[in-house]
């Protein structure tokens, strides 16, 4: 019992230091964006600041119109989430309760997309957004016009897809008991009504989970954006940040109390999702 009292003081200690280590950047980016870019710049390092003022926070949000950066950022990370937890789920429940050919042949190219990192199919994803028939002046060849470029549907559509929450969907599901099938087959409900009336809403820890991952990776993609747009009125919280580096110069004070900002919403988020987002990894992994 001693021994084991030992050892629940040691893995503490060992968690408290590991946990404060991977705090220490987000602490230090908070500190940052209290200090002046004097302080900053200055060989002698200070963990805090002189003085805890918010000159830096108004001076970053009046440097551009943010209302439009945390409005975009917002609709197409909503817009994605919603529509990602939506197919992925009804994906899972298919490849993990219907029976189909060709079933397993399209789990296993699902499978190679897990593989692929997003870089190799941004190219083509973004040709096949600009070359949209009928849409941005394009004709019935994709030719003419813009397609999709600079448009909120340009930079969801992409994101909607994804073959972790399709795999995460399934294993989740198999885990279902088969008497709730054979149940809602004799109340005559068909799969549709048995997916939205039965399994849609016994899926609170999965949904929670993909749509905190999901959120997460909308909210902070930089890469994407980038290559989507370049209207002023469709740029996203990640690519304003880049208002504060030049070349030659960079506002450390600005763009710490910007990043800070950025990153309210979503340890928000996780902390009301954090019970089911534990809950969903774990049983999604489970046989």
């Amino acid at each position: 019992m001693k021994k084991e009292k030992v050892n629940n003081v040691i893995w503490t200690v060992l968690m408290t230091a590991a946990s404060f280590l991977m705090f220490s950047p987000v602490l230090l980016m908070f500190l940052t964006s209290f200090k002046t870019i004097e302080e900053i710049r200055t060989s002698t390092f200070r963990l805090f600041p002189e003085s805890f003022s918010l000159a830096n926070y108004v001076g970053a949000m009046t440097s551009g119109d943010w209302l439009v950066y945390f409005r975009n950022s917002l609709v197409i990370t909503l817009a994605a989430v919603v529509f990602s937890l939506l197919f992925n789920t009804i994906a899972g429940y298919a490849f993990a309760r219907l029976k189909f050919r060709g079933s397993q042949i399209l789990f296993l190219f699902l499978m190679v997309g897990l593989m692929m990192p997003p870089q190799v199919t941004m190219l083509p994803t973004f040709l096949i957004m600009a070359k949209f028939p009928f849409l941005g002046g394009n004709n019935l060849f994709g030719m003419g016009g813009t397609g999709l470029i600079n448009t909120y549907a340009g930079l969801v559509i992409p994101l909607v897809a994804g073959s972790y929450g399709v795999f995460l969907s399934k294993q989740f599901y198999e885990n279902f008991p088969r008497s709730l099938d054979e149940a809602a087959e004799i109340d005559g409900a068909n799969r549709w009504k048995t997916y939205f009336t039965i399994y849609l809403p016994n899926s609170k820890s999965l949904l929670a989970t993909l749509g905190l991952m999901k959120a997460v990776a909308v909210w902070n993609d930089y890469l994407w954006p980038l290559v989507m747009t370049n209207a002023e009125s469709k740029k996203t919280v990640q690519l304003a940040l880049t208002m504060f580096k030049t070349d030659s110069y960079t506002q450390w004070n600005y763009l710490m109390a910007a990043a800070v900002l950025i990153v309210v919403p979503m340890i928000v988020i996780f902390l009301c999702a954090q019970k089911y987002f534990v809950q969903g990894i774990v049983t999604s992994g489970l046989k």
